[in-house]
């Protein structure tokens, strides 16, 4: 299964939902240094166009990473919730981009265990910055262990090294 779009007189195809979402990205040089960035901006364009007019379903039925080979994937497909999904399910992932933007908290929180982290991360590849915030004030996540995370008016940091093994002495 592929995905093209037309820009002007050029029509890009990419070969999978992996390949679109890859070339829809935000130019990123850890993403070019992998070959996976799109070739230049009018690529990058297409992939968000055909990405935009992506039904959210093709996330549940075209898996980025085989559901055979990878635990992650096939925790995310048994656990999802189709009934808080129905709501969205008639959506293209830029419908969903506005339907984030119109929503409420309470909307939002009704919907979240239908929408699969690949369904996130599409819609987050056709936001702006302040969409994304804006998207996210809606978005309560309170965690508690040591301490409380999530609740309004308070921001939270983890101090992490950047070092790809954690060694702080890296």
């Amino acid at each position: 299964m592929g995905y093209t779009a037309r820009v002007d007189s050029a029509t890009y195809r990419f070969a999978d939902l992996k390949t679109l979402l890859a070339k829809a990205t935000p130019l990123r040089s850890g993403d070019v240094l992998a070959g996976v960035a799109a070739g230049s901006a009018e690529e990058r364009m297409a992939a968000r166009m055909a990405l935009a007019d992506l039904p959210l379903k093709t996330f549940l039925s075209d898996l980025v990473i085989p559901y055979e080979s990878d635990d992650v994937t096939r925790l995310i497909v048994d656990s999802h919730d189709q009934e808080s999904f129905g709501t969205l399910s008639g959506l293209t992932v830029g419908d969903f981009r506005d339907w984030l933007l119109a929503a409420s908290e309470e909307q939002i929180s009704q919907v979240r265990r239908g929408i699969t982290p690949e369904m996130a991360a599409a819609v987050s590849k056709l936001m702006r910055n302040q969409d994304l915030i804006l998207a996210a004030r809606k978005c309560r996540v309170v965690t508690r262990f040591r301490d409380t995370l999530g609740l309004p008016g308070r921001m939270s940091v983890r101090i992490q090294p950047n070092h790809p093994t954690d060694d702080p002495k890296g």
